[in-house]
């Protein structure tokens, strides 16, 4: 299963594997307090990440622009599938949209990539703030 949850979030029991996904790191929060890893290269680049915050692109643009990086840097996503596949993997991202976010296109892009590879995992979950 695949989850994305804001890292300012409580980790949980469930999360199994914790990942931050942002390349910059979050305002105001400890690495101590992560409790998991930071894979910074898996995220868009700068250019697209404030093209994307300024509104010089939409979500939908945002998307395929990124979903074009991922495909063409395996190697920065590939390790997330190997994890994935072997149990809960929860996508950390800092951003307030829990809706419109880069956390959420890679995980239906790791989504895709495990359903092409076989057996996928179980549904993409979002956590939903309270």
């Amino acid at each position: 299963m695949i989850c994305c949850k804001r890292v300012y979030d409580a980790a949980a029991k469930g999360d199994g594997q914790r990942v931050l996904v942002d390349r910059l790191w979050p305002r105001n929060k400890r690495k101590e307090d992560l409790h998991g890893q930071w894979l910074r290269d898996v995220a868009p680049s700068a250019e697209l990440r404030k093209a994307f915050h300024q509104g010089e692109v939409d979500f939908a643009g945002f998307t395929q622009h990124y979903r074009k990086e991922l495909a063409a840097h395996p190697e920065h996503w590939y390790p997330l599938l190997d994890m994935a596949g072997k149990g809960t993997l929860t996508l950390l991202y800092a951003g307030k949209d829990t809706e419109h976010n880069n956390a959420r296109v890679l995980a239906d892009w790791l989504e895709d990539e495990l359903d092409r590879r076989g057996p996928g995992s179980s549904p993409v979950c979002y956590a939903k703030e309270p």
